[in-house]
Order: C-alpha cells, then structure tokens, then sequence
C-alpha cells in the first residue's frame, strides 16, 4: 500500500492553512480602487412599481451611481436565465416569464432586487439606499404551495395560467389508475417537504474588476465552479466572448448548491464595473442570505402505493406541488422533476410508477438545488409510504423492505422511471444495520426510556440517490521545477476536503510524496475547462479523470525512463509503491520526479516526448451512479412537552470504493445534521402578506450541535460501481437524504400507541404536543 494513498484516513491537507486564518475568502480580498456596491430590496411581496426616485440619493456622500432596471434594459442585460428547457406533459413548453435582474414594473417577492448603489464605501452606499423613494401599488400575495395554482389566486406573472410554471409527469397514468383499481391494497399519504433556508458559513459575495485595455473582466467570487457563471456571465449581460471573462474562485465556506447559480447581485455589480471602469465589491449579509439566496425543498405531496395479496408492491403514484418562489432559478425546474424522478422508486421492484409534478409561482424567495436536490424529497416519499404500509399491514419496517428490495440477482436492474442501478447488496447492508443498531433489542431500550417518562421510537430508512452534474471533467498533472507536482482539476471544493482525496489518487498511482502535491481549482483562466461540484459527482467524474491523467504520466514515464536509459519503452516497468521506472529483470532505475526534472533540463528531446511527463485527461461517465445505505434512527419523546431528542443514529452506506474513510464519515455526519434540522427544527414561514417570518437566526430553528447524537454508529459496506473505473459511487448527500424519513418514522413509531399516525416535519415540540392531544 503506498503511503497516503486510497482508502486511508489522510489528514486533511488544506486544514492548518484553514484554521490558523491563512485561508483567503471572497470579503478577504480588497482591490486598489475598490467601490461597494449596496442591492436595495423590496419591502413588500407583490407590487406595482409607480415610481423609483433616486436624486437625493445619487447626491448623497460618496455615491458613485445608482443603477436601475431601465439602464441595464437598454443594455439587454436584465435578464437572469434558467437553463432548464421542460415540456409540460401535453407536449407544450413551460412559460418563460423572465426573471430580472433589476425590477422595472413590478416586486414579486419581499427582497426582489430595485437598484444598485455604488458609493466609496459600503456605510455610503447603504446611507444612500435610504434615500431611494420608492412609490408602490400593494397587490394581492400568494405563498401557499398547496393552493397556488388554484382558480382565483393572484397571479405572480400575468399571462401564466393559475400561477403554473410547468405540468410535468413520467409514466402511464391510465395504466397506474388500473393497478391502483387492482390492488389488494393500497396505501395512500399526504406529505409536506417542508422549505428550508440554506444559510452557509460564508455569505455569497463577489468583487468584479473590468480591464479596459484588456477589454476583459475578472470576478472573485466564492462559486460551485466558475465555467457555467462564465458563460451566462458573457453571453447574458456583457455580451462578450467566453474568454474575456475570468472567474476566480477562492475558498468557499460552504456552498450545498446555493452557490451554483446566477444572482442578481452578480449581475448588477459585473455590469457596474464595466460602466464605471473600477473594481466593485458586493458581500451579502446574513439578512441577505434569508431574503435572496435560493432556498430548498417545498413540496406538497399525495403519494399512493399499490399491494397484493402477498406484501409486494405492484405501482406507485405521486402527485407533487413544487414551490418554485416568484421567478425560476438557474435550476430550479429540474429538481423536483428530473432530478427527484431518478430515485423515487427507492431500491424496491416497482413493475408501474408514474408522477405528476406541477411546479408553481409564489410570491416567495425562488427555490433551487439545495444538497440533495431532489433526491431527499423522492426519498421521503417512498420512505414514509414504505413505513406506513408496515403498519398498516402489521408487519415490522424490515419486512416489508426485505419482501420488496431488488434482489441481487436482478442487478443491473432498470427502474420504472428508467435509470438502470448497475450494482448494490440492498438486504445485506439493511441486515448489518440492524445487527449494528441493536434492532432485536429495542424493546428493552423502549422499557428503559418509559421508566423515564418518554416515549422511544425507531424508524428507518433505505435510501439511494443519482449522482447528477456534467458527465466530463478534466485534469492536468504538471511537474514542476522545485519537485513538486500540481494537480489542476474543474470541481471546487467548499469544505469538502478536495485537494486531500485528489492528492491521494495522485499519491497512489505514481507514488509521489502526497506533501508535494498541490491541487488547483477556481480559475477559468488556468483550467480551460471545468463541471464544478454538485450532485456528488466530484469524485465519480474527476476521480477517473486523474486516475486517466496519471495512467498518462505513466505510459509518457515508461518513453522517458526508455529514452535516458537507453533501451526500448516496453522493457520499462513502473512501481508506483517507489515511484520508480526501471529496467524489468535488471537494478537500473531511476525515480519520477528525477525523470521529471531530467527532462525539463535536456531539451534535445524526441517530439513526441518534448512535454516532458506533463499530462492532461478527461473522463466521461456513461451513466449516473448510485450511492445507497441504510440509516435507523432511535427518538425519545417527551409526551408532556413534545420535545423530540434523537438518542440514537446508525448508518451503514454504500459508496463504492472509498478514497478516504475519515472524509466520508464526516460528509455523511454532517449531512446527517441537515437532515435532523429539517425534520426537527428548519421552516421558512411566510405571512399572508408575503413576509419572510423566519427571516433570521432568532427566529429560524437552525440545527445545533446537541440535536445531533453522541451515539451515533458509522460504518460503510463497499459495493463497487462499474460505472467508471475507481468504483466510486459518491458520499456527499447520503445524510440529508436518509436522516429525515429516518426520524419521521421514529416519531410515529415512539407514538403509535397513542394513536398518532402521522406528522409533518419540522416535528417541532407544539407540533408533536399539538398532534399527541388530537389522536387523544
């Protein structure tokens, strides 16, 4: 085994750079020449613009200029474009209604961006704000993802229909009404998802620099990846070629797919730079985090599964609202559609599936990927319809599991919504998560807590998700003249511990010194190419991309070591436990990074060797994969004040081949948080009037560290993938998926006695009381 190399526990590299303040953020960066730039938002939901006064404020102190609507209009650049084409289920297209980047006529939700202000300072700019008058007609809100496309709602965009962004479905629906009418039984559920508010450490922010000589604009902005920004950015708003737009991107502290997608406030500050000729900072505060960034989730939800006689499932329908805010996202028609459709069906045989999702506007902050994107909303979906027909049939959550997983035998196994699950052991990683989590023993424990006055509960889930994202991403591996080695690649990391993993592949195939390793992300300028990080897809595409690029160093090493001693490429064998080239049979060697240097050095080298070891490669997955595990979850209930602690966490998961154990286990922990926030503590709320109520931290239930269990068991079964060549399936959203229906279940499951059946989540304490009293 090479040292620091794959399936070690290698402490993480960029960490004591990180904790001893030497990490440079967006709002770390200040540019000589430096003005602020201040978004005024709108106080009301829904509104008619009769007036926007700005004289005062464009004579006010330090205030540069004021940037409206109509201005960027008559430059074409008011216009934030989705990237997600959808045909409604009648073979029409959605509606495009637009989204723009300054309004001019109308508010449609309380944060909808007015004007920009660029002053000398960020105090001046935001003095300045206070001085916009701002003359408005109050109209009618709608907030409700249940009832939004109902007749006689208001309208969030004249001339779309019922507030319908689009109506979407895969399947046969007069084929699953017969299975439905067929069945021997069928268990039927209505569900909430609730909407969440992503509220990474860092805020989104951005400073843009405009060349005028160049004729070329530089943003430093913490991203997800800069190409696809790049792009929008050039043919959007500046309407330049890609290559006169460099995004640099650096340390991002967290992302969860917020900071994939285009804002206004990018665009204001981008356009403004060039205008005015200067560089321009933007930083978002934590109140603009709640009433601009794009929020989760948000789906109403009528599920129904079809039975025999024996406990085997034969159809599944859904019926989905999805909350799509007032304007389409970057994304946002492709997460509760595409994206969750992939998994919906769970890893259970489901001969006929169809869903229906119609995605609605409302006058509320848009709604776009957030970590999971689709996949935790699918999941919960059969998860709690599997539990619930356990108990309607009165059977044990693991039988019914057990009686209708995939078998095995039938992998590669193509689903009803038509993805095709090339590997997994289902009933296997199930029965070590229930020998791991005591399952036969609970009873006891159940005892033991009602001595102490509270109701336990177990509740489990089996989940599995798609990876998702670009299918090719690209690396470089350069060796330089100081002996170390860089290591370009097209994902960025935002806490996730990227440069650790890549080095160790690194590490691994050509035996380098993992310390000499150097990993470059977030310069559109220096990686030409790049798919960014979401959907767990960073491991499972650039993954194989480096493992190509060093199969690359090698087949160039093996004419290299040839070439300097002196005999044919084929007697060449390459030791990556040394990192040597040597003769096969004989002692003569010599080492990689000698070579390297030898090399660069010579010059009189043969053409095709005059790059030295220097290498490039991509990899394209042919097919998502599919991370999957069991997660059972243990919950005491306090019948007197409807608190809900977790007491107990399990998880046994299927990622494939691992790089490195120590960064699963902690992405999965940490998604296992988020997943306990939204299922105990996390919800938007809007007022009737469009307000955002929980629009802070003294009112939005975040997660802390104590809702998260000390007895909490990780442990991981390889299943390797054959959708590329490490067996990688991907980590990064197993928590957040499996974590919510996990204790949903455990609830019900602590208070069935009492006859409640089911909750909603957040399980809040009043919630919980409030459902106790009602079964009573």
């Amino acid at each position: 085994m090479v040292k620091f190399g794959v399936n070690q526990s290698v402490e993480r590299k960029e960490d004591f750079r990180l904790i001893t303040g030497s990490g440079e953020y967006t709002d770390d960066i200040t540019l000589e020449g430096q003005l602020y730039g201040y978004m005024l938002r709108s106080p009301v939901a829904h509104a008619k613009i009769l007036s926007i006064d700005v004289d005062d404020a464009r004579a006010a102190p330090g205030v540069v200029d004021i940037i409206l609507g109509a201005e960027l209009e008559a430059d074409k650049a008011n216009q934030l474009p989705c990237m997600i084409p959808l045909k409604n289920r009648d073979g029409s297209d959605r509606p495009d209604p637009g989204h723009p980047v300054l309004v001019t006529d109308k508010v449609r939700y309380a944060g909808d961006n007015i004007a920009f202000i660029v002053a000398e300072s960020l105090a001046e700019a935001k003095n300045a704000a206070e001085l916009i008058m701002f003359d408005f007609e109050e109209l009618d809100v709608v907030v409700d993802t249940k009832t939004a496309n109902e007749n006689g709602q208001p309208l969030v965009h004249d001339g779309v229909a019922n507030n319908v962004a689009f109506d979407w479905a895969q399947g046969d629906e007069k084929n699953i009404d017969d299975v439905m009418s067929n069945a021997a039984h069928v268990t039927e559920i209505d569900l909430i998802n609730n909407r969440v508010v992503v509220n990474s450490m860092e805020p989104r922010g951005l400073i843009a620099d405009w060349d005028a000589a160049e004729e070329k604009m530089t943003i430093r902005m913490g991203t997800q990846g800069g190409w696809v920004l790049r792009s929008l950015l050039a043919n959007s708003i500046l309407h330049v070629p890609e290559e006169k737009v460099r995004v640099i991107t650096p340390d991002v502290g967290g992302a969860f797919g917020m900071k994939l997608f285009f804002y206004s406030e990018c665009a204001a500050t981008v356009w403004a730079s060039r205008k005015l000729g200067r560089p321009i900072k933007w930083m978002g505060e934590r109140s603009d985090a709640f009433l601009s960034d794009t929020q989760g989730r948000d789906h109403v939800t009528h599920a129904k599964l079809a039975f025999d006689a024996n406990h085997k499932i034969t159809g599944m329908m859904v019926e989905t609202n999805a909350n799509l805010g007032a304007y389409f996202s970057t994304f946002g028609p492709l997460i509760p559609t595409m994206a969750a459709v992939k998994v919906m069906p769970g890893v259970y045989d489901i001969p006929d599936f169809y869903y229906h999702c119609t995605g609605v506007f409302t006058n509320t902050v848009p709604v776009d990927a957030y970590r999971g994107a689709g996949r935790p909303e699918a999941i919960y979906v059969i998860e709690r319809l599997m539990d619930k027909a356990a108990r309607e049939f009165g059977i044990g959550q693991d039988e019914i599991r057990r009686k209708n997983f995939i078998p095995v035998a039938a992998i590669p196994y193509k689903t009803a919504t038509g993805c095709v699950y090339d590997s997994g052991e289902f009933e296997r990683i199930m029965d070590r998560a229930l020998e791991t989590s005591g399952w036969a023993d609970f009873s006891a424990r159940k005892a033991k807590s009602a001595e102490n006055g509270k109701r336990r509960g177990i509740g489990m889930c089996y989940f599995i998700e798609a990876t998702a994202g670009n299918p090719t991403e690209n690396a470089t591996i350069r060796f330089e003249d100081d002996n170390r080695v860089t290591l370009a690649v097209g994902t960025q990391s935002s806490g996730q511990g990227h440069s650790t993993a890549y080095a160790q592949i690194v590490a691994e195939r050509l035996g380098v010194p993992f310390e000499s390793i150097d990993v470059i992300q977030g310069d559109t300028d220096k990686i030409k190419t790049g798919g960014g990080t979401g959907g767990s897809r960073s491991l499972t595409t650039q993954g194989p991309a480096i493992h190509a690029a060093s199969d690359e160093v090698i087949n160039k090493g093996k004419e290299l070591a040839g070439h300097f001693l002196e005999t044919a490429a084929v007697d060449i064998e390459f030791s990556a436990e040394d990192g040597e080239f040597a003769i096969a049979g004989t002692d003569r060697k010599i080492g990689i990074l000698e070579l390297a240097h030898r090399a660069r050095g010579l010059g009189q080298l043969p053409e095709n060797l005059a790059e030295g070891l220097d290498s490039e490669a991509s990899f394209t997955v042919e097919a998502f994969t599919y991370p999957n595990g069991c997660h059972i979850a243990e919950v005491e209930v306090d019948e007197l004040t409807g608190e809900t602690d977790v007491v107990r966490y399990v998880i046994v998961d299927d990622f494939g081949t691992i790089v490195n154990p120590a960064l699963v286990r902690n992405q999965v922990i940490g998604g296992v948080g988020q997943g306990i926030g939204q299922a105990l503590t996390e919800h938007t709320v809007y007022s009737d009037d469009g307000q955002l109520l929980t629009g802070s931290f003294m009112d939005y239930g975040m997660p802390r560290a104590d809702h998260v269990p000390v007895d909490l068991l990780y442990e991981t079964i390889e299943v390797p993938c054959t959708m590329n060549p490490m067996g990688v399936k991907g980590c990064g959203e197993a928590g957040c998926i499996a974590a919510p229906p996990a204790i949903i279940n455990g609830i019900i499951d602590a208070l069935q006695e009492v006859g409640v059946r089911h909750i909603d989540m957040p399980a809040t304490p009043q919630k919980v009381w409030d459902a106790i009293r009602m079964a009573r």
